[in-house]
């Protein structure tokens, strides 16, 4: 079995657990592992026996795993490309139309690969037939991205909740469509589902619908609150008396609370949900409920 599933398998962590889990694996060095050091890890897991219940005591094990998870695809054991590892996403304030049409064709052009890259690899899709899908993903989830901007330049909201929130809906709702799109052919194919011991016993529509609502509700938290968090803080920070005076300091402190709240959330959205999802075999087609006596089966959710 791919180790990477086998350690999600076997790993049946907390929230808590599972946040730990995304601090390590979301360090800025991962993006930066050589292929050798990777194939490296990758070997010692290999050879090692019940690797994953050693993860805590041993801190070769742990590196090696740490490695080996945010780099290897658990699904199709391929390197995950070095722009597309999990890491963490910057939410930079607009200041015209240019730097918003900008910051929302590069938002979800990142999202769109990402999803695509990091969802389930249990079927295979042709170069042509992943950049058609990509392609249409990202012209409109960034045409639906623009709406309200368009909406606010044309028609000045005075009100400043609805003026603040109303972008933020939008982007919440827009990036979970963008998983729902970007991974559709997960819910038209289905994807594998498996005992525990990593055997697949079927392709299930249900479990792949499953895994894309799962992955696209913390998609949503991620970009909600991480838009709307430094909004309401900048909004009570302005009626004290250490409220910055000058534009540039404005600015910087906007950034830095949306840089801390987008690196609390990475890992917080990412632990929402087990990476391999457990899910009752009577709630899955009849096809794969005949063809098993397993009550719970085990399907990839994807990242």
């Amino acid at each position: 079995m791919e180790p990477n599933l086998h350690f999600w398998i076997s790993e049946r962590q907390s929230f808590f657990r599972r946040f730990c889990q995304w601090m390590d694996l979301l360090d800025p060095v991962n993006l930066f592992i050589s292929i050798k050091s990777i194939e490296k890890s990758r070997q010692l897991l290999f050879t090692t026996e019940d690797a994953p219940k050693h993860y805590q005591d041993n801190q070769g094990i742990r590196d090696a795993w740490n490695k080996s998870l945010s780099t290897v695809h658990p699904d199709s054991s391929n390197l995950i490309p070095y722009l597309l590892r999990p890491a963490v996403l910057l939410l930079m304030p607009d200041t015209g139309i240019k730097s918003i049409i900008l910051s929302q064709a590069c938002l979800y052009g990142y999202t769109t690969a990402f999803n695509i890259t990091n969802g389930n690899a249990s079927y295979s899709h042709g170069p042509v037939e992943r950049t058609l899908l990509g392609a249409g993903v990202f012209v409109s989830s960034t045409f639906f991205g623009l709406i309200p901007h368009l909406f606010q330049m044309k028609y000045p909201l005075n009100n400043f909740w609805l003026k603040r929130t109303l972008p933020i809906v939008f982007l919440a709702q827009v990036s979970g469509m963008n998983v729902f799109a970007s991974r559709s052919f997960e819910h038209h194919r289905g994807i594998e589902v498996m005992d525990k011991e990593g055997h697949v016993v079927g392709y299930s529509r249900k479990a792949g619908r499953k895994a894309i609502k799962e992955t696209a509700k913390s998609r949503a938290v991620l970009f909600g609150t991480s838009a709307l968090a430094p909004e309401l803080f900048i909004h009570i920070f302005k009626r004290t008396r250490f409220y910055p005076q000058t534009l540039l300091s404005l600015k910087i402190l906007r950034m830095s609370s949306t840089f801390f709240m987008m690196g609390l959330m990475v890992p917080v959205s990412f632990s929402m949900f087990p990476q391999v999802g457990q899910i009752q075999c009577s709630q899955l087609e009849e096809k794969i409920q005949s063809s098993t006596e397993e009550k719970e089966l085990f399907y990839y959710r994807g990242v």
